[in-house]
């Protein structure tokens, strides 16, 4: 199989735009070449620092400029952030990604306490994710020390439409925090969201960015939109669950192996509409029962699902809770 790094605008287009069920053909073809055996990770979010953020993205109730803000929380200490990435861990989860509602990483205690987070999930055998924001080629490096899997920094959509979503950073700022990370030989978790009222041509603007990165980030998280009273964003009407679907289809063809994961939004679908998107090539979830501070379907109800599509899972290092089928070599 061949990977490029040179998708034209318009061969997105096209990609979005064919028949569903060629698309579904074409994104099979693609992710059982790529993934034999089809095996999906669980990912567990743990909001560390939640709220009071300086950026006024217009999707976020954790931003300061929008009445849904959701400060008040206090930063969660070390000690509790690893008693819950160990039930994370004990549930089934592989990943556990922890998030704070920054701008940019804060040196001093704040940092330290992140590093030794970092460690801690590491050493409890979990692939470890975090996202704060811009950093420093500095803090990559000490990230990267500490044993950091993944960082995360999603450009949320097209260069074109993200001044209408974003005012208090720039997409090029987005795109130099990829390259320290990058630099620092750190994974990149890198996606958008759909549903903030962008053109399908903003979609394939979006994915164009991202798989022309060379290499493509390992992990793409794929999102809709939930929209939150008190953003901006808050009458605009659900996406359609058959457009995600199409952004997880399409994505999979574009990079064939990066993670794609099907991320917030999924509480909005039904069963079936959840098994089309691993069937268009999805092969991680969140798993638990919050997204920072939006809902996402209970740890129950996701085993039943992926029960129901036969679905084999990445073990995670000591497991004791439901046990997957198979592991990943």
């Amino acid at each position: 199989m061949i990977t490029r790094h040179d998708w034209s605008r318009s061969e997105i287009q096209a990609l979005l735009d064919q028949p569903l069920m060629d698309l579904l053909w074409q994104a099979q073809q693609v992710h059982r070449s790529a993934n034999p055996g089809y095996h999906v990770q669980l990912a567990s979010l743990l909001s560390v620092k939640t709220g009071g953020c300086e950026e006024d993205c217009a999707y976020c109730p954790q931003s300061m400029h929008h009445s849904a803000d959701v400060s008040g929380r206090p930063e969660l200490e070390v000690g509790p952030v690893l008693a819950r990435a160990r039930a994370a861990r004990e549930a089934g989860a592989h990943r556990f990604c922890m998030g704070w509602a920054w701008r940019e990483i804060r040196d001093g205690a704040p940092f330290e306490a992140m590093l030794a987070m970092v460690r801690g999930v590491r050493e409890l055998g979990l692939e470890a994710c975090v996202t704060a924001g811009m950093l420093s080629d500095h803090q990559a490096q000490q990230l990267a020390e500490a044993g950091l899997t993944a960082y995360n920094h999603n450009l949320d959509t097209s260069p074109e439409h993200y001044d209408q979503i974003i005012s208090t950073r720039t997409y090029a700022e987005r795109l130099e925090t990829l390259s320290r990370v990058r630099a620092a030989g750190i994974t990149l978790c890198c996606g958008g969201i759909i549903g903030m009222g962008e053109s399908s041509t903003d979609r394939a603007g979006l994915l164009q960015v991202l798989a022309t990165l060379d290499p493509h980030p390992e992990s793409v998280p794929i999102n809709a939109l939930v929209a939150v009273e008190g953003t901006p964003l808050e009458d605009l009407p659900p996406v359609d669950p058959l457009e995600l679907v199409r952004m997880v289809a399409t994505a999979r063809i574009l990079m064939p192996h990066s993670r794609v994961r099907l991320s917030a939004g999924r509480q909005q679908l039904n069963r079936e509409a959840q098994i089309l998107c691993l069937l268009a090539g999805a092969d991680s979830i969140f798993y638990g029962d919050t997204l920072l501070t939006t809902g996402n379907p209970d740890v129950l109800a996701d085993q039943a699902l992926l029960a129901a599509a036969g679905v084999r899972l990445e073990a995670a290092a000591g497991a004791t809770g439901p046990a997957p089928t198979a592991a990943r070599g």
